[in-house]
């Protein structure tokens, strides 16, 4: 029986490096149906600005894997990544990232290196949700879920068991994000009760950055937001030995999209350079998805045996320890030559079965009080400190009072310090000391309807705790 696989070769280097893992996929004996489409920087040119054409997303839906070359996305002019559309549309919520080390054959200060970073794949700034707010100002919203918390983490978990890994971390800055990322540590610490035989950690992403680059052979499972698990994980690949060598899996409940992490690199099209390897493995994560892990196995063994007889392309070819510079399409003729061949030096691959199905996330039926208790006013006003303060403190704002007014998150009324640079974006606080109505904010509104006002947000209180940033958090 094939299995119906989506296949985009995709823009730069992508053509080049997607025929070099379909001619070994086919000589392997993949039972895999292709089926192609166009996607990338052609059809952001037709002005489809997600990059792809309405009828692709129906064959998506209908194969069993997406596997996608690396694209071009046009900058400015409001166009999307595609990368990020598909993984939020499908729900493709886990972004799997084995990082691994290949000493000695691929030059690495880090020969022990085995780490999975787990990503976060659908909310935090990369929903792309931004706006400018000012001729000074932009900003972009941070959207953490609980949702989403629970199912990254919890498959970070599921993984690692699946896997036999033993350990399981989780980097976040909770201790200046305090409600998003806040939440994100608080679902891991939670489910990590759940698993008691996976050691667990939690580090703040700064410092935890620093370890996985120092000494990278101490972590397993790594989980992450979108953002610090994008960053981090190209940062993993690269000391590794080599971005080019990394694949990934986007993994959600209706589907799965299989790439490399690297770029389109267009500067390198066209010349036979690139290293296929970073697609090849994520066609490898795309067989094991399908239940072909024996298959994966022998194709990967193929390929360390072609590492150890020091064939390797520019990217990782070193003087004395490679043997011969080879091209992409020869790279991709030496791992199938090697097919059935296993490593004499390499510990051998070992793919295991999928993830298997496990809880999903259930929405907590816990009666939750939530109480307004106020409004933030953002205004536009390019005006010094010292006046704009004076025209709010004199405003009529009905039963809602000034609490106080920020600039840039710094509060510089009460108590401001006159060393607090600021931009055209003000942040003005209202509060009656107890609990409020939409009707006193509609009423405050209309009192300030002649300032050029931004947005507002409301404040709420749940359970009796304020759940709102402070002064200036």
């Amino acid at each position: 029986m094939k299995h119906s696989i989506t296949v985009a070769r995709g823009d730069g280097i992508g053509p080049e490096i997607m025929e070099a893992v379909l001619h070994i996929l086919n000589a392997a004996g993949a039972p895999l149906e292709i089926h192609e489409v166009e996607i990338g920087e052609k059809v952001y040119n037709r002005g489809i600005m997600s990059g792809m054409a309405p009828e692709t997303w129906d064959l998506l839906r209908s194969s069993e894997a997406f596997l996608k070359a690396p694209i071009t996305t046009p900058q400015g002019g409001g166009f999307k990544s595609l990368n990020v559309t598909v993984r939020t549309t499908l729900g493709l919520y886990a972004n799997v990232r084995p990082c691994v080390s290949y000493s000695p054959f691929i030059k690495t200060k880090h020969p022990d290196m085995n780490v999975v970073i787990v990503r976060e794949n659908e909310e935090d700034l990369y929903a792309g949700i931004e706006y400018r707010q000012s001729p000074e100002v932009c900003t972009s919203i941070k959207l953490i879920s609980e949702p989403g918390c629970q199912k990254i983490v919890r498959y970070a978990f599921e993984y690692a068991r699946a896997n036999g890994r033993k350990k399981v971390s989780c980097f976040t800055k909770d201790n200046i994000m305090k409600f998003s990322d806040g939440l994100f540590t608080r679902v891991f610490l939670d489910i990590a009760k759940e698993y008691p035989d996976i050691e667990h950690e939690h580090w703040i992403v700064d410092i935890g950055a620093a370890k996985l680059a120092d000494t990278p052979e101490n972590f397993d499972v790594i989980v992450l937001p979108n953002l610090y698990g994008d960053i981090l994980s190209d940062v993993a690949a690269q000391i590794s030995g080599s971005v080019g060598l990394a694949g990934s899996a986007n993994i959600g409940d209706h589907g799965a999209m299989f790439e490399a992490i690297h770029g389109s690199a267009p500067r390198r099209a066209g010349q036979n350079m690139a290293n296929p390897s970073g697609l090849l493995f994520g066609s490898l994560l795309m067989l094991q998805h399908l239940g072909l892990g024996d298959l994966a196995e022998n194709i990967h063994n193929s390929w360390l045996k072609t590492i150890e007889d020091g064939i390797h392309t520019y990217d990782i070819f070193v003087e004395g320890t490679s043997k011969e510079k080879v091209g992409t399409k020869e790279f991709a003729e030496a791992v199938g030559k090697n097919l059935g061949q296993k490593p004499a030096q390499f510990k051998c691959a070992a793919y295991t079965k999928k993830v298997k199905e496990f809880k999903k996330y259930v929405p907590k039926m816990i009666e939750t009080k939530r109480e307004l208790v106020g409004v933030d006013f953002y205004f536009c006003e390019k005006t010094s400190l010292n006046d704009f303060v004076d025209k709010m403190k004199n405003e009529g704002h009905g039963n809602l009072k000034l609490q106080m007014i920020t600039n840039r998150g710094a509060k510089v009324y009460p108590g401001g310090q006159p060393e607090t640079f600021c931009v055209d974006q003000w942040r003005c606080r209202f509060t009656t000391g107890g609990t409020c109505t939409q009707k006193e904010i509609c009423e405050l509104y209309s009192h300030l309807s002649h300032y050029d006002i931004i947005k507002t947000e409301n404040l709420y209180r749940f359970d009796g705790l304020l759940s709102y940033s402070q002064a200036e958090s």
